[in-house]
């Protein structure tokens, strides 16, 4: 099988290792990739780049490809899909019409409530007085979310009302802005993937991710700043329940409405004292989750993703997992999220080994070296038996790795590891 990847963060670089581990995949081409990708795949040049469905429709059909994974949200949503499945080209990933899931939270409240699905009180807002009126309505802490794609970084979520009506200004006062207001959800979050191919539904192993900047969950919302896998803590019967209530009736929803769901559906969940609450969809894997939940996933990897853009998941025997947990710390440029530095060297990023690896994400090589070229430079992977030795060897190579003023947080799974988490009691 021949592959094309598209995307050059963290999460194709785990996509690329474990789509080069499959004895299935005889190549592995990818755009535009990082240096790290390069390693372990061809890169090709797309001349209107990831998010031209044109260019990419070209390369598939130039490199005779069989299968086009699709890493990032922004070309799903700008219809890459499309173009490669009406020329009969398997994609892994939804077309533009599905992954309106992701591209509008509003959309994707629509649908929840035609699925009934549960999730977060919300209130839709085109004006700055719609805003304020629903902030008072659902009362603090505020959750102020972007409608549109954001990186990761369109949710506010604070107690000073002042900071919330800023966020909804700012997203109001982009072409055709719309901010979702919804009430906060207790309990910790869960990042559940569930792989479809319009009809079916597989879920992976669920991972919890780390989205402030800061220890202890201190400062602003990033794209992700670590994560891990398996949650010991979580409920039994999890997954099923998950899957039976929310992504099994959104993948009929979308049926229904004739635009089925192809793809992953990231489920991003918040475990309350009422049960599992819908915060998000997203219609791709989740970074930096990806990175931990491909590092435990046994079963060959590019089958499974092609079963689903073949729409044969249900023919797929059990997907097969280690027991080992891993843990992935994301190190970051000074700056990030705000305004983070680039162009700085990046030095002591060791080999591969078996329980630890480094994936690249904002990189880039210059005058022979390594240089930082995002905001989320690399992720380093751990695993082990228990959780605390996936965190040891994480943060033994994050030690090792020379980034002037770079920055990581110290606490990813350390309250899992302490078995400190609770889920609130309904």
């Amino acid at each position: 099988m021949k592959i094309l990847l598209l995307g050059s963060g963290a999460r194709e670089h785990a996509l690329a290792r474990s789509l080069t581990a499959d004895p299935s995949v005889d190549e592995l081409l990818a755009a535009p990739g990082n240096p790290g990708i390069a390693q372990v795949a061809t890169l090709v040049a797309l001349d209107g780049g990831a998010e031209d469905p044109d260019a990419v429709l070209a390369a598939a059909r130039a490199h005779g490809v069989d299968l086009v994974v699709v890493g990032p949200e922004a070309p799903l949503v700008a219809g890459v899909a499309d173009g490669l499945v009406a020329a009969g080209i398997p994609c892994f990933g939804p077309v533009a019409a599905a992954a309106r899931l992701e591209g509008s939270k509003a959309f994707a409240k629509e649908v929840m409530a035609a699925a009934d699905v549960p999730t977060a009180v919300a209130r839709v807002c085109s004006t700055q007085d719609e805003a304020a009126a629903a902030l008072d309505e659902l009362g603090a802490p505020h959750v102020v979310k972007d409608d549109g794609l954001a990186a990761g970084k369109g949710v506010v979520v604070t107690t000073d009302r002042d900071e919330a009506l800023a966020h909804a200004r700012a997203c109001l006062a982009k072409p055709d802005g719309r901010v979702v207001v919804e009430e906060f959800l207790d309990g910790p979050e869960v990042s559940l993937f569930c792989l479809c191919d319009g009809t079916s539904v597989v879920p992976l192993q669920p991972a919890q991710d780390f989205k402030r900047v800061g220890d202890g969950d201190s400062g602003p919302n990033t794209g992700g700043m670590g994560a891990y896998s398996p949650l010991d803590w979580a409920p039994q019967g999890l997954v099923d329940d998950v899957v039976d209530r929310i992504a099994q009736p959104v993948v009929d929803e979308m049926a229904r409405r004739g635009t089925p769901f192809t793809g992953v559906l990231y489920v991003g969940l918040a475990l309350t004292a009422r049960g599992p609450r819908v915060i998000e969809f997203n219609a791709r894997f989740g970074d930096p989750e990806t990175q931990v939940v491909l590092a435990r996933l046994e079963t060959p990897l590019a089958g499974v993703l092609h079963a689903a853009a073949t729409g044969a998941l249900g023919a797929l025997p059990p997907l097969r997992w280690s027991p080992d947990a891993a843990v992935t710390v994301v190190v970051a440029s000074e700056g990030y999220p705000a305004a983070p530095a680039t162009g700085r060297p990046i030095g002591g990023v060791p080999a591969d080994e078996p329980d630890a690896w480094v994936l690249h994400a904002g990189t880039r090589l210059a005058d022979g070296g390594l240089v930082a070229s995002g905001g989320r430079v690399l992720s380093v992977v751990g695993t082990g038996a228990e959780l605390a030795t996936a965190r040891e060897r994480a943060y033994s190579v994050v030690g090792r790795i020379d980034l002037p003023g770079g920055h990581h947080r110290s606490d990813i799974a350390l309250r899992a590891a302490e078995g400190s988490i609770e889920v609130p009691a309904g």
